[in-house]
C-alpha cells in the first residue's frame, strides 16, 4: 500500500448523477455532502476521483490543497 494519501470531501449532491459517478463516490467511502475521507493515493482511487471530480474537493493528507471544484461566487442582486 502506498504511504501517500489524499483527503477527499464531497461538496455537491450525488442526486441526479450517472450511476458510475455515484458508484465512484460511494467507492471512495463518501456518504453525504461535507463528508471527508482519507484514501490511499493509488491509480484506482485516482480513477474514481477523476470520475467524480466535479463534485469533490481534493487535498493532500497533510492539509495542503491539491485540486478540486471551486464554489461559484454568490450572485449580486440588483
Amino acid at each position: 500500500m502506498s504511504d501517500k494519501s489524499v483527503k477527499v470531501t464531497l461538496i455537491r449532491s450525488m442526486a441526479g448523477q450517472l450511476a458510475n459517478i455515484r458508484a465512484s463516490a460511494r467507492g471512495l467511502g463518501l456518504r453525504r455532502i461535507g463528508h471527508s475521507v482519507v484514501v490511499a493515493d493509488t491509480p484506482s482511487n485516482r480513477g474514481m476521483i477523476g470520475a467524480a471530480s466535479h463534485m469533490l474537493r481534493i487535498e493532500s493528507a497533510d492539509g495542503a490543497k491539491a485540486s478540486g471544484a471551486a464554489r461559484r461566487p454568490a450572485k449580486k442582486r440588483a
